[in-house]
């Protein structure tokens, strides 16, 4: 079992940074392919990033490649993402999920959540 919990919300205007901490509790952090979704109104939650357990592979969807960046801290048993020059598209309910498994992407073969931080971006 582990414990998610999410923080690093909030609201900011088009061209912002924000960064987004997922603290881990429980079973060994280092075990886990820690990944990020969101969620928007009315919409299935989908994955934005994801890093494997030993942190050498990531997967990013192609709307946030070269402006999110996920990073895990062993040390702190934390995933981070950072989100660079945010637009209002990003605007969105964060949730931090782990899974044994080897990096998927799809929301159901990840079996911990934690209960999601509001990103908005005004234009």
């Amino acid at each position: 079992q582990v414990q998610l919990l999410e923080s690093g919300g909030g609201s900011v205007q088009a061209g912002a940074s924000l960064r987004l901490s997922c603290a881990a509790s429980g079973r060994t952090f280092s075990s886990y392919t820690m990944g990020w979704f969101r969620q928007y109104p009315g919409k299935e939650r989908e994955l934005v990033t994801a890093i494997s357990r030993d942190g050498s592979t990531t997967y990013y969807a192609e709307s946030v490649k070269g402006r999110f960046t996920i990073s895990g801290d062993n040390a702190k048993n934390t995933v981070y993402l950072q989100m660079n020059n945010l637009s209002p598209e990003d605007t969105a309910l964060y949730y931090c999920a782990a899974t044994l498994d080897w990096l998927p992407t799809t929301k159901r073969r990840y079996d911990y959540w934690g209960q999601g931080t509001q990103v908005t971006v005004s234009s």
